[in-house]
């Protein structure tokens, strides 16, 4: 006898995400503490953002022992900002309810915008350590701030709160959030928690970065908590631009009947009008003389249209040319504020920032930054490939590189052209970051967890040219560099050689030391060393010029001059000329202006530098020697 068919059940998004954490970024422990992280200070950078807020956000990662799943830790992470903060009456919407967000289908450019990262976080949380998300938050409306528990009831897709307090707290407004679960923290490498927060920093100038690692080491040699503070180099917070309408050519028939359904009681015509973009009166008369539709069916309420008219009218507004989508919802973050961005990632010695215009790929508006830094680090194997900082609407991306479109670009430039290694079909060689911003409303992830790009050809070809123009800066600075190189090379050799020269032709033509002297001095002219040597000399006057007017505010100041000698400026001093001093450098000048002068130098003004320097009017400037190393050089 067969046995009775199985009973259907449904089960809620909550519960089917719950048995899924895999997809929405959870599937190792490792990347457990990154996604937590990274969706909490999402949401922290969009609330401020939106309400032209500067963000300042301080995290705590720190481990608190072992974890209750296998080769797991316990981690507690924290994020705390200076945000609007949050309703009481949406906190549980927030961390406990999926798909509950207030970007979704806006077609903003957010960083978060379907409203699954917080909550599986919670879910993370409550299933590895039967806790959910500590919150606490005050708006500016309320007296006191609200502490609460989140916990997710996964049966029913909704946020319970529990353990809800009113507090003091010392901040008129923000939030906090915390999370205890089980995972594992890593540091560096492309996965580690330093490279994300420094790709945060590198595309969000105006944020100001706190974070609490577990990276110092105690007395007794384990691991300790260390506080670094990342400050914000621009004040100028993103512009979110307004969401634009949908294009009709982006749309599926299923979604353009429902979105019918937005608009009530409206003419076909009005709705056509105000619920898409590129869509005007010039656009219903091609639909009519053009795509055959019936100008009866444009004067139609929508509500009143059968599935036959609505499939017509989608094929037809298919089958006429229209504009491209509006580029004016896209961000940038602009290549003056990247550029003050760059010095945050470390020692660079060149770099190359390009914003290509917004642009339309897969009739979908994107924009595309690239920045290309060199590191003064020459330690870094020139045999190893370039690092690689993927960014998805300002979010670092940091799995899955392979698959990436912005991966697959950066392949596709052949870089030996603008000086740089590279193996075939492969990453460039050298020590060099390469930094990508892809920014869209609409961009198309592998995955929930938005780890990597679709690379659809259109936006690897924009993302390409955008590298190709930076490698072309590149390119030419380094073409500068050899070029410097190779003439310094040729003067050393002159110079090795040149007085070899002078020494043979004067035993040749016996000619007299003065000769000699006059024409090395000519060599040294034409090689342009003697106005590098006046320039170094004119440098230490004006050093030892400094220390006098420093001096009118506290005796003792040291300056250094060309040579590396330390001069200290004391009470007891004498007055010397800066003509006489350029003869010489550090105490040697001020020794031989001293014993000239006998006390205050008269002598004659020496002769301009050919560089460097600027002839001077009326009154010359002083400067001052001490007496007590005027009494040593006299006894010596």
């Amino acid at each position: 006898m067969a046995k009775a068919s199985a009973k259907i059940t449904t089960s809620s998004t909550a519960e089917y995400f719950s048995k899924n954490l895999q997809q929405v970024g959870f599937s190792s422990s490792v990347k457990a503490v990154l996604t937590t992280l990274k969706e909490a200070v999402d949401n922290a950078l969009d609330a401020c953002e939106e309400h032209d807020i500067l963000p300042e956000v301080e995290i705590w990662v720190e481990k608190l022992g072992s974890g209750s799943l296998k080769n797991s830790d316990k981690i507690r992470i924290r994020v705390l900002d200076n945000g609007p903060g949050i309703d009481p009456e949406d906190i549980p919407k927030v961390f406990g309810e999926y798909l509950a967000s207030s970007k979704f289908g806006r077609g903003r450019c957010s960083r978060g915008q379907q409203g699954i990262g917080i909550s599986a976080a919670t879910t993370w949380a409550q299933l590895t350590n039967a806790t959910g998300a500590r919150v606490v938050s005050k708006t500016k409306n309320m007296r006191k701030a609200v502490s609460c528990v989140v916990e997710v009831d996964i049966k029913n897709n909704r946020g319970n709160l529990k353990v809800k307090e009113t507090i003091d707290w010392d901040r008129p407004n923000g939030t906090s959030v915390e999370f205890v679960i089980d995972g594992r923290i890593q540091l560096n490498g492309e996965a580690g928690l330093l490279n994300y927060l420094s790709g945060t920093t590198l595309v969000n100038p105006h944020l100001t970065l706190h974070y609490n690692l577990p990276t110092a080491t105690n007395e007794e040699g384990a691991k300790a908590m260390e506080r670094t503070t990342v400050e914000r180099v621009s004040n100028v917070i993103p512009a979110i631009p307004d969401a634009t309408e949908p294009h009709p050519h982006t749309m599926k028939l299923g979604e353009f009947i429902a979105h019918s359904h937005l608009f009530g009681r409206v003419k076909v015509s009005a709705w056509l009008k105000k619920g898409f973009s590129r869509v005007h009166e010039g656009t219903l008369k091609e639909l009519v003389t053009i795509g055959g539709v019936k100008k009866g069916v444009l004067d139609k309420n929508v509500d009143a249209m059968n599935e036959t008219e609505f499939k017509d009218l989608f094929t037809a507004i298919q089958n006429i040319p229209l504009m491209a989508p509006s580029t004016k919802s896209v961000l940038s973050i602009g290549e003056e504020a990247l550029s003050k961005s760059i010095g945050r990632l470390g020692a660079v010695d060149f770099f190359s920032v390009v914003t290509r215009k917004p642009t339309i790929c897969d009739f979908k508006p994107v924009e595309v930054e690239v920045a290309i830094a060199r590191l003064e680090d020459k330690s870094i194997e020139s045999e190893s490939s370039v690092q690689v900082l993927r960014f998805a609407n300002r979010v670092p991306l940091q799995f899955d590189k392979a698959a990436c479109a912005i991966v697959q670009a950066i392949q596709t430039v052949n870089w030996r052209a603008y000086g740089l290694g590279q193996p075939k079909d492969a990453l460039p060689l050298g020590p060099y970051i390469v930094a990508v911003s892809v920014v869209s409303p609409f961009i198309k992830f592998k995955n929930a967890s938005k780890e990597t790009v679709d690379a659809s050809d259109e936006l690897v070809e924009e993302i390409r040219r955008a590298l190709i123009q930076a490698g072309q800066r590149l390119s030419k600075h380094i073409r500068r560099e050899h070029k410097a190189n190779e003439l310094e090379e040729k003067i050393r050799h002159i110079e090795q050689f040149g007085p070899i020269l002078v020494e043979g032709l004067a035993r040749i033509t016996q000619a007299p030391d003065s000769r000699k002297k006059k024409a090395e001095e000519g060599l040294l002219k034409l090689l342009g060393r003697e106005a590098r040597d006046a320039e170094a000399q004119l440098k230490d006057a004006e050093s030892v010029l400094s220390a006098h007017q420093a001096k009118t505010k506290g005796a003792g100041t040291v300056v250094e001059g060309s040579d590396g000698v330390p001069v200290t400026i004391e009470a007891d001093d004498d007055v010397i000329d800066v003509d006489t001093l350029v003869k010489g450098t550090g105490k040697e000048a001020a020794k031989k202006a001293s014993k000239s002068s006998g006390g205050s130098a008269k002598g004659a003004p020496a002769k301009a530098p050919a560089k460097g320097a600027k002839a001077s009017s009326g009154k010359k400037p002083k400067i001052i020697v001490s007496k007590k190393e005027k009494s040593k050089q006299a006894e010596a």
